[in-house]
């Protein structure tokens, strides 16, 4: 099959980005941009491609959804024991992407992933729908299964199993606070002369949990598009 895509133009128009208008803080500057892609009718505006790598270096991709910027960290949760569990459990260096195409926008974050503490994952999975308590627990994410039917028949069997109880969170599955190093912020703009603001921690060293980089210091400089 051969798909003709060279010919596929568009150019960007709908803002610009200014180093005199961007806030000195990342987080500040992500929670403008989260805002705006909320009220301005874009799909999924939580969605983010989270990168992994896996021990043979290999990267890997997938889009989840952000549930929280809390104490500078984003958070998300997941199967731990799902490919990116995996490989965050070997590796916790991530890459969060944001993009939001009515605005004409990205966000690119690299940072390190640590699991939440569990009573953070217990009160949020508290809060989720009733069937997707029922799917975190009955789903092997990521694991071979033989068709469709296998899945929902799990899934009926966990509920009727279930029916009239308090649904605990499996052990297997919770969240991951990325705490961030570095935010990429990009506009598109006329003839592929595109905005670009790279923010870097000035002491990454400073990653742990008892540290918040909203607080700390960040270099910002414009990138070349």
């Amino acid at each position: 099959m051969e798909l003709q895509l060279s010919n596929i133009r568009k150019e960007y128009k709908k803002d610009k980005l200014m180093r005199n208008t961007i806030s000195e803080n990342p987080f500040e500057q992500f929670a403008c941009w989260l805002n705006d892609a909320l009220h301005c009718g874009e799909d999924e505006p939580t969605a983010m491609i989270v990168a992994t790598v896996a021990p043979d270096g290999r990267p890997s991709t997938r889009t989840v959804l952000l549930k929280g910027v809390e104490n500078g960290r984003f958070i998300f949760y997941t199967n731990y024991e799902s490919r990116k569990g995996q490989q965050l459990a070997d590796n916790p260096y991530i890459s969060l992407s944001f993009v939001w195409h009515k605005l004409e926008r990205q966000i690119h974050i690299e940072g390190k992933a640590e699991k939440c503490p569990q009573k953070d994952s217990d009160a949020y999975f508290s809060t989720r729908p009733y069937k997707s308590k029922i799917g975190a627990r009955i789903s092997p994410q990521s694991r071979i299964i033989n068709n469709r039917t296998e899945i929902i028949r799990a899934f009926v069997k966990e509920a009727i199993k279930l029916t009239g109880q308090r649904i605990q969170r499996p052990g297997n599955w919770g969240g991951f606070a990325v705490t961030p190093t570095r935010f990429e912020f990009w506009q598109g703009r006329e003839n592929r002369l595109h905005d670009r603001f790279l923010y870097t921690l000035c002491k990454e060293e400073h990653i742990s949990s008892s540290s918040s980089p909203e607080s700390d210091g960040w270099r910002i400089v414009r990138l070349a598009p």
